[in-house]
């Protein structure tokens, strides 16, 4: 029996939940999920291995019109996944119209590598609009299958697999069968507190943020980890700490949790606030948090 194996790029604008469709798909939660737009920052991959089969999805930033460097470096990680693509997930939702950044589309649709457009959160949907919105998308991508989903409920998940698979080139496994993606747990750690803050700030706060790892140690049952919260501006660093610290040690404490349940084990979690002003369009702060 031949097996199959490929690169598996998930696009699309925005908030249409790429994230949570690639948690579900590989079954692990190693994108931050949360209801706020550009929620991701950075192309993560995620592999899947299965009987005669292995698949090396890659979730990516949202598509956007870039309005200062960081958001530059974004896209180039998302037009980088356009070209090294043995298929592409093309996933938009039941709100969005698809001529939202529609230039980009147009590119996506133009290429040669084979696609599947995936219309997620049919939960909030009714049939007789579903249908109205498959006939448009089949429209808009004559000969591309387009398959209706809820990531979040798990609905026709498991149909899209089938098809991912049915379209997946021959060749070798890329890693070994045991590997989930190919980053180091020191990246999840601060994908954890930084969807922690997306989830518990409003407004510009979450976008003026970045996190960095200042000492990770591993002891037997614990792991004692000191990270550094980022913010543009000085006004913004209270707000994070939040009166006599407050908001801060909430963040800690829900990071905290989820990290314990991602590593297996005990987690000792320091957060410290520091103002980077202009951080996003500083090419050395940049490099400095993997964007460059």
């Amino acid at each position: 029996m031949e097996h199959k194996s490929g690169f598996v790029n998930i696009l699309g604008n925005p908030n249409v939940g790429k994230s949570t469709l690639m948690n579900v798909l590989v079954g692990q939660k190693l994108s931050v999920a949360t209801a706020k737009a550009q929620t991701t920052r950075h192309r993560i991959m995620g592999i899947l291995t299965g009987e005669g089969y292995q698949i090396v999805y890659s979730d990516t930033p949202g598509i956007l019109n870039p309005k200062y460097r960081l958001q530059s470096a974004m896209m180039k990680s998302v037009e980088s996944a356009l070209d090294d693509a043995d298929l592409i997930i093309y996933v938009t939702d039941v709100v969005e119209s698809a001529t939202k950044n529609s230039e980009h589309l147009e590119r996506i649709l133009a290429s040669s590598v084979p696609k599947i457009i995936v219309i997620n959160k049919i939960d909030l949907t009714n049939q007789a609009d579903l249908e109205k919105l498959t006939e448009s998308w089949t429209a808009i991508a004559p000969g591309v299958p387009v398959l209706p989903v809820s990531a979040i409920n798990r609905f026709n998940t498991d149909l899209l697999l089938r098809e991912i698979i049915r379209r997946l080139p021959e060749g070798p496994p890329y890693f070994p069968e045991d590997q989930l993606t190919d980053r180091y747990e020191r990246f999840f750690v601060t994908e954890i507190i930084r969807g922690k803050i997306f989830e518990t700030y409003q407004k510009e706060i979450p976008y003026s943020v970045e996190v960095e790892i200042e000492s990770y140690t591993e002891e037997p049952g614990i792991n004692r980890i000191a990270a550094i919260i980022y913010v543009t501006r000085d006004s913004q660093k209270g707000i994070i700490i939040g009166h006599r610290g407050a908001m801060l040690k909430k963040v800690g404490t829900a990071a905290r949790k989820d990290m314990e349940e991602f590593l297996g084990k005990k987690v000792f979690l320091e957060l410290y606030v520091k103002v980077a002003h202009e951080w996003r369009d500083n090419p050395r702060m940049l490099k400095k948090f993997g964007y460059l």
